[in-house]
């Protein structure tokens, strides 16, 4: 779920679907960040990259707002751009199929590398892997929409990982953090574009679930209850949201938000003049990364976001890791802003963990469960 499938757009052209993004200091390198972008939802090990796509990962340094604003952080103008595109794969008669891929750096030098190669290439301060690999993100996604459907929290205790076991195709690039000229705090978004003279971005992907459980649902919204948005939310700057559709992805979000506060039956977001008070930061959606602080498996996501909205220094990476159990925060934060239980959904980990060296995603499973039919 957490971008899997995330709009229409990404339902006709899955090859182009991000289904997930990371970023966190390597556990295994100092001095160096973790970029992961997976793509294709429910991949087989014979799928390749797209020759006809740009997969890029932009990053900007962050430099915090006022105190209590609603967004505690600005991304700069300056921007770090890693682009990577692929060859058309070639299949020798009988041979698994072989591809070769190119990364584009920040200063415009070049590293190749061959996909399905655990070794990845490297060089320019860079190190890149992409292959087919098992899907890391971890969430009881039915019972999550029948959440939204009922109005009552559906969790179990245990939950299970929706179609456990299938693959998608990821992306890893491990950045030098010297490139980033001396930026310690950097927004991340990952983006997969039409390759060509002319780019067009398909989709964007900063927060998990920002679109399938706080842009999807429409019932809620009392202005355009009919609007399939994500597509449009897709195609906007995450550094840059233009004005033409803003008022609409406010009006989704503070009726949204609201949904899931009140399913305790308590206020704890209450609005504010300009709707729901997490609105803003939602918006702002970029994964915010500290670089100078060491990499933490669990508990990092939001956590600077979070401690920059109460006034406090934050104390972890930030980012995202591929072992967290991010859900489990993002119920938690929006039905009672940490101040009752933990909100599970009943899934603590992965039945295949990633691991704490390159290329970190766990290898792929040959027999991956077949994807649900789509009426």
């Amino acid at each position: 779920m957490s971008d899997h499938i995330s709009g229409p757009r990404a339902l006709a052209n899955p090859i182009a679907d991000i289904t997930d993004v990371y970023a966190f200091p390597s556990p295994d390198r100092a001095g160096h960040l973790v970029l992961v972008m997976n793509t294709l939802p429910f991949a087989k090990v014979s799928n390749a990259f797209s020759d006809g796509l740009l997969y890029r990962f932009r990053l900007r340094p962050l430099a915090a707002n006022a105190a209590g604003d609603a967004v505690p952080f600005a991304a700069g103008a300056e921007e770090f751009v890693f682009d990577c595109v692929f060859a058309a794969p070639i299949s020798p008669d009988g041979q698994p199929f072989e591809q070769e891929g190119t990364c584009t750096t920040p200063s415009g030098e070049t590293v190749s590398f061959r996909v399905n190669d655990d070794g990845g290439g490297s060089g320019h301060g860079v190190r890149v892997f992409a292959g087919a690999r098992w899907d890391p993100f971890i969430l009881d996604a039915p019972a999550a929409l029948k959440t939204v459907a009922t109005g009552q929290l559906a969790f179990m205790d245990p939950g299970a990982i929706y179609l456990d076991g299938k693959n998608v195709l990821g992306l890893v690039v491990e950045i030098d953090c010297s490139l980033f000229e001396g930026a310690t705090l950097v927004g991340v978004v990952a983006e997969t574009l039409t390759r060509g003279t002319f780019n067009v971005r398909i989709e964007r992907v900063g927060r998990p679930e920002v679109k399938n459980l706080m842009l999807g649902p429409k019932q809620f919204d009392p202005v355009n209850q009919d609007l399939e948005i994500r597509d449009l939310y897709n195609m906007e700057d995450a550094f840059h949201l233009a004005h033409g559709y803003e008022g609409a992805y406010r009006a989704r979000l503070d009726a949204n938000l609201a949904f899931w506060d009140g399913l305790d039956g308590k206020t704890d977001w209450p609005a504010n003049g300009n709707g729901h008070p997490l609105t803003g930061l939602v918006l702002a959606d970029f994964l915010i990364v500290d670089v100078t602080k060491p990499y933490q498996e669990q508990g990092s996501f939001l956590e600077i976001e979070l401690s920059a909205r109460q006034g406090r220094s934050h104390e972890s990476c930030g980012g995202r890791t591929l072992n967290d159990d991010v859900m489990d925060k993002f119920f938690t934060t929006l039905i009672n802003a940490g101040n009752g239980p933990i909100i599970r959904d009943g899934v603590d980990g992965s039945s295949r963990p990633a691991s704490r060296s390159f290329p970190y995603l766990s290898p792929p499973n040959p027999n991956p469960p077949e994807p649900p039919e789509h009426h």
